[in-house]
């Protein structure tokens, strides 16, 4: 069944007034960075918020600056006008404590022209230091303004007051639409459930096109892009629906872009420490993460450490070659030679997983772009295989029959079967006795054949080795 739209409310202001700070304690979680230099939010950042039982996605946006268009401030500016096409509310949030200045009046000015309902937040009103500031926010004419203190979560319960009568019944009718909808999920059973958007995060080195990648998969200027590395800050979910030019299916995809991650030598400052945290979280939430290099650049160490993370994390891994459209001007005269040579050194440098999905693709011209989701989907689906017991102890007793395990010391270590404990990614748990003496060697051959054998290709794949507690068991 089709959920009605969940109302949605943009957070906005010029920097520093407090924006993530409110958005955060919306949502309740430390999602969104906070820092006391501006304009450290610089995309939109969407969550689900609830203020006692009204629930609303809340979106919070890079601050309002008075700049050129062409300049970074500037299109961040542009990216916030863009995010309330489609809201249903605004919050408008000015600083208490510093008193409205000529760029609150200004984009005061704005939200009056424009049809979306607007709630003005007087944020850092704790204490006397804020009244002033809260009275004068009447003069932006945009009806009473909420005081608040978004740090300490003083006046939440006023800005219910001030949203209720704005999205208060689209957001009744999401809820009733979702109990009906979660009641019949619970009535097929959990198994039986759709697999949902395929959850895909970009990772990679700063300026490797992540952002300018997403934008081509949307066809709109959805993120912030530009020639200064490490514009993204935050991880950004966008919801987005593919069309398979095979199949003609639409499918659901959630991306989720990410700061660049650097060397740690060269995260020098608060802000990029914060944003590695940060992308480190988007893996968490991923189910497949594409690692983007740059093809001008190749393969290097930190893209090898990267990768490790994903697949140290459970996650589906595959790798995306971006500029590529350019490769073969920047001294490679042999794009296939790149290629293969990419290839290579991934196996060689990642040697616990062989034969990651590669891709070439281009963020400029779109090339690769629908073979690498497509890639996508199939990887998730490998990811989330379950086998049934007894073909899975088909192939163990076939494995063992093939490579008997040692016998270190003279002493026989027994292996009995082997079970599927968990998807997403894959786990196994072995059950013998012994087991402490098996060499990881053998481990390995056996992970090997799981994913030679079971179709589970290239993902990462955990196992489990359990020996026997039963003192009467026979070690044989």
């Amino acid at each position: 069944m089709s959920l009605p739209e969940k109302p949605t409310v943009v957070i906005i202001g010029r920097p520093n007034v407090g924006k993530s700070t409110l958005f955060n304690r919306l949502v309740g979680k430390k999602l969104a960075l906070v820092d006391d230099q501006p304009g450290v939010t610089r995309d939109r950042r969407m969550g689900d918020a609830d203020i006692a039982g009204l629930h609303f996605t809340v979106i919070d946006t890079a601050g309002w600056e008075d700049e050129d268009a062409h300049t970074l401030p500037g299109r961040m500016r542009i990216q916030t006008e863009a995010s309330l096409d489609g809201a249903d509310a605004a919050l408008f949030v000015v600083d208490a404590r510093a008193g409205l200045t000529p760029l609150d009046e200004e984009i005061g000015r704005y939200l009056r022209e424009q049809e979306v309902p607007v709630v003005v937040v007087a944020n850092k009103a704790e204490g006397s230091a804020g009244e002033h500031g809260v009275l004068e926010s009447y003069a932006l004419g945009l009806g009473d303004p909420v005081a608040l203190s978004a740090e300490h979560g003083e006046g939440i319960a006023d800005l219910f007051g001030g949203l209720f009568p704005i999205i208060g019944n689209m957001a009744d009718l999401y809820e009733e639409a979702k109990e009906i909808e979660d009641a019949y999920a619970a009535a097929m059973g959990e198994d039986e459930r759709p697999a949902g958007p395929l959850k895909l995060a970009i990772v990679g080195r700063p300026n490797a096109g992540k952002s300018t990648l997403i934008n081509r998969l949307l066809g709109e200027d959805r993120l912030l892009t530009g020639p200064e590395a490490g514009i993204t800050r935050d991880s950004i979910a966008v919801d987005w629906q593919w069309t398979d030019p095979k199949s003609g299916e639409k499918r659901e995809i959630r991306l989720i872009d990410t700061a660049g991650m650097r060397k740690k030598r060269n995260v020098t400052e608060k802000l990029e420490k914060l944003s590695v945290a940060d992308a480190r979280r988007a893996v968490d939430f991923a189910e497949v993460v594409v690692l983007l290099l740059d093809a001008t650049q190749g393969l290097e160490h930190q893209d090898l450490k990267i990768a490790s993370l994903v697949l140290e994390e459970g996650r589906a891994l595959m790798i995306a070659i971006n500029k590529w459209d350019v490769a073969g001007q920047t001294g490679h005269e042999d794009p296939s030679k790149l290629f293969n040579g990419i290839r290579g050194a991934l196996d060689d440098g990642l040697a616990q997983v062989r034969g990651l999905p590669l891709f070439a693709v281009s963020a400029k011209t779109g090339k690769g772009l629908d073979q690498m989701l497509s890639g996508a989907f199939e990887l998730r689906d490998s990811w989330s295989k379950r086998v049934s017991t007894a073909a899975l102890n088909r192939w163990f007793d076939d494995a063992l029959e093939a490579n008997p395990p040692p016998a270190p010391g003279g002493k026989r270590i027994k292996l009995r079967y082997i079970t599927q404990a968990g998807t997403r990614p894959p786990r196994f748990v072995i059950f013998g006795s012994r087991l402490e003496l098996l060499p990881t060697s053998y481990e390995r051959y056996l992970i090997n054949g799981i994913r030679a054998k079971l179709g589970f290709d290239a993902v990462p794949v955990r196992v489990t080795l359990k020996s026997s507690k039963n003192p009467y068991a026979k070690d044989g």
